[in-house]
């Protein structure tokens, strides 16, 4: 294919660059890594060679390299704010390779000022994208999960169908559903399957969340049009252990187990763990079908049927800090998991004995290198294949309802089922490889090339139906999206990025259609697909002061329709092969100001419009017979937000924070579709789109308290609130006034404390979230869990 031929050469040509570069200037080489006092490695630190232009700044993990070195006597010098200034005298010979280790000591006098200095974090939100950087490490020590963290982000609305474990529609300004893409350390989530997804993944298994909202930088890849949610994890070569559990109402339990040990030839083991139960029992507010009659009655009982669990493990084994390699990984991601279902689309299709599981086998391979056969040129490859399966289980002829009373699905000696009888056990094979090539020509001046390539093919069948022929049919995706990108760094004030994206994707499916043979017979008739198109976009950011920061993104994207909107997910939602891809012309404008007052106060002030032009936007629908979701193109849809928030820190003691986002999703299409003509308008035109949060908002406050009940021994107590104003579920132009379906105002408040001792080596944390016990409803208006008391003790070592 004219794409990958392309890609391959642009690939050879920079390599070819690179071993022509380092034949004729190759000569003395020094590198290591730059820790601090305690062991703990160091980014951002400049080493030079005195009086040269030879030096290099550490990486996220401390290491530095300084190549091309003529031979001669040097005094190698190392610095950073807030540090003593490190000098070594050094002599290179040539083709020397010398190692050399810092230790860099704190220096008192400047302490003050090492408070002020840039941590990765504020680096990542001072680039031109709009960007919100989540310190996980704050939330060690709570019974979260990433969503339940994420869902305190400005911008962001996590609507889940149940409790833990519950399947979840995640929006982001407006954008929703798969328009949002998934990363773990900039791998794609696409493929990870049911045991591994951001509602099971404990907190403790992320250093930080980058959430990027609207233009993705294209390192990222992929066809993320709405923005981005990269889970990074820790890189630093440590040796250390995380253990924690915790138990909460509902029978609820969490556990987890990170650690990893590095060796000093750089021979380095990881292995994360991780488990959570739930019965799920909670109570909910519902209408109960009679039994026999069916009719309806408001009732408040428990769930019943809702249980979960999940197990995953994830190990790595391999090097970093190699000649050869940076970091290269071999590794293996084991899970299962086991869940209930307890409704279908909407709380009134109750079920009793239907059930789902999965497992995730998915190897995996990582290998990063930075000044790849020449200074600036940097490599980093990863790539996974998952061998995991998935099976829904419906077998039980009854029909349930929420009073757990039931009665026969089917006439009398008939074989039937809940939803429909099945024991489908499935296989979605996909992999993901991802390639990304950075050079750095100069301060000012850098290209990027990004490709991500993965295939997707389900197999299945049912045992209790093992001839049905539309279960033997294929469905297969392949995809494509490469990226070309160029920065250009004026000076420490402006910067911008510009790229060219590449979309491509080939769809296999069979249609079914009656036979040649005669009326009464089907036969399956084998279509391909192919969709290409071209995306592009900037970014740019301008420091109008030094605290006072502006950007500007705009971005052509697209989305291409998920495997699991084109083919179905089996429990929740029903396939749509006829699905177009998405095509958006977003803007985004925003200001930031952060300052620190007097060394005591520190204020963040941040505000974002954004506008989106969508064409073919996918929502979920619900389908003919309401039991399942169906996703659907809305030909035009347009949407004007803001979303703000803002900050308070004193002492960093006292920390207080609101955010507050507005998102107006409005229907363009004017017209009905009536056969051939098109000359009806349409009711429900400039409606706003239904089933969707328009206004929400968090807020949040804490206390620290230091040196309680031990010189090294803190407390905290913490306070938050989250808004969702009423929405409609249906089309607000449809049905009376008085007899319109909506989800209603929620206001829920959530409480915690934690207490550390020895730095932090020992935690406890009492929760309560959603103290008032309030209703509060997601999707189809899906009842939540209410009032909840959790508890989590955690053990956190590292040298």
């Amino acid at each position: 294919m004219q794409f990958v031929k392309t890609y391959v050469l642009a690939v050879l040509f920079l390599l070819h660059i690179g071993t022509i570069a380092q034949t004729t200037t190759g000569k003395a080489t020094i590198s290591g890594h730059v820790k601090d006092s305690s062991g703990v490695e160091m980014p951002g630190v400049i080493v030079m060679l005195e009086g040269t232009s030879f030096g290099s700044a550490t990486s996220e993990t401390g290491h530095y390299s300084i190549h091309h070195i003529p031979t001669g006597s040097y005094v190698l010098v190392t610095s950073t704010i807030g540090y003593q200034t490190q000098k070594r005298s050094v002599h290179l010979d040539e083709h020397q390779h010398l190692t050399i280790n810092i230790e860099m000591k704190a220096d008192s006098a400047q302490e003050e000022i090492h408070i002020e200095g840039k941590t990765e974090a504020e680096e990542i939100k001072r680039s031109a994208y709009t960007v919100d950087v989540i310190d996980a490490t704050k939330y060690a020590n709570t019974s979260s999960d990433l969503n339940q963290v994420l869902n305190h982000t400005s911008g962001v609305r996590i609507r889940e169908s149940g409790g833990v474990g519950s399947t979840f529609n995640f929006s982001l300004n407006g954008f929703t559903g798969k328009q949002v893409k998934f990363f773990i350390d900039g791998v794609p989530m696409d493929n990870f399957g049911s045991s591994f997804q951001l509602n099971n993944i404990p907190i403790n298994l992320a250093e930080r969340i980058e959430v990027y909202k609207g233009v993705v930088p294209i390192w990222l890849g992929a066809d993320a049009m709405g923005g981005a949610i990269n889970v990074v994890t820790s890189t630093k070569q440590r040796t250390y252990a995380d253990v924690s559990y915790s138990y909460g109402s509902f029978n609820t339990h969490r556990t987890s187990l990170n650690a990893g040990y590095i060796a000093k030839s750089g021979f380095t083991v990881q292995f994360n763990a991780f488990q959570n139960y739930s019965d799920n029992n909670y109570w909910v507010n519902v209408r109960n079908a009679s039994i026999p009659g069916g009719n309806y009655s408001d009732v408040r009982v428990r769930r019943f049927n809702d249980n979960y669990h999940n197990e995953t493990g994830i190990f790595n084994i391999g090097v970093v800090g190699k000649k050869f390699a940076d970091r290269l990984l071999f590794g293996i991601t084991l899970g299962q998991n086991k869940a209930d279902i307890q409704t279908g689309a909407q709380a009134d299709a109750v079920y009793g004995d239907l059930w789902r599981r999965g497992n995730i086998i998915m190897p995996s391979i990582k290998y990063q290198k930075k000044n790849l056969f020449i200074k600036g040129l940097d490599l980093n490859v990863t790539g996974n294949y998952n061998f995991g399966k998935e099976q829904n289980i419906d077998t039980v002829n009854r029909r349930y309802n929420w009073k757990q009373e039931f009665t026969a699905n089917s006439a009398a000696g008939a074989p039937g089922g809940e939803r429909g009888r099945t024991l489908y056990k499935y296989s979605n094979n996909t992999s993901i490889v991802t390639t990304n090539i950075i050079y750095q020509l100069n301060v000012k001046h850098s290209i990027m090339l990004n490709n991500v390539f993965s295939s997707f093919n389900r197999k299945g069948s049912n045992a209790l139906d093992e001839n049905n022929e539309a279960n033997k049919q294929p469905k297969i995706t392949q995809k494509s999206i490469i990226a070309l990108g160029y920065k250009y760094d004026y000076n420490t004030r402006w910067s911008t990025s510009v790229f060219l994206k590449e979309y491509i994707q080939v769809t296999t499916i069979s249609r079914a259609q009656e036979a040649s043979g005669g009326w009464g017979t089907t036969e399956y008739v084998r279509y391909k697909n192919v969709f290409k198109a071209t995306g592009y976009g900037f970014a740019t950011t301008y420091f109008i002061y030094k605290t006072l920061q502006a950007k500007l993104s705009y971005e052509k994207g697209l989305r291409l329709p998920d495997n699991e909107e084109l083919f179905g997910d089996l429990i929740q939602l029903e396939g749509n092969a006829n699905l177009k891809p998405e095509i958006s012309n977003n803007i985004n404008v925003g200001l930031s100001y952060n300052k620190v007052i007097q060394k005591n106060h520190f204020l963040l002030m941040e505000g974002y419009f954004i506008y989106r032009n969508l064409k073919d936007f996918i929502r979920p629908e619900l389908n003919i017979n309401q039991t399942y979701q169906v996703m659907k193109n809305q030909g035009s849809v347009k949407n004007t937000g803001i979303n703000g928030e803002v900050r308070y820190s004193y002492k960093r003691k006292y920390n207080i924070g609101a955010n507050l986002s507005y998102q107006n999703l409005i229907n363009h299409v004017q017209y009905e579709e009536n056969g051939t003509s098109s000359n009806k308008e349409s009711i429900v035109y400039l409606d706003r789109i239904p089933n969707m949060p328009f206004l929400y908002g968090n807020a949040d406050a804490s206390v620290v308290f230091k040196k309680v009940g031990g010189q090294k021994n803190s407390l905290s107590i913490g306070y938050n609130l989250t808004y969702v104003h009423f929405y409609y579920l249906k089309w607000p132009s449809q049905g009376s006034k008085d007899n319109k379906f909506d989800i209603p105002m929620q206001l829920s408040h959530d409480i915690n404390m934690v207490y550390t001792m020895r730095d932090g080596r020992y935690n406890i944390a009492l929760e309560c979230r959603n103290i008032g016990d309030a209703n509060l409803y997601d999707n189809f208006r899906l009842p939540k869990p209410g009032r909840a008391f959790y508890i989590k003790v955690r053990y956190f070592i590292s040298k």
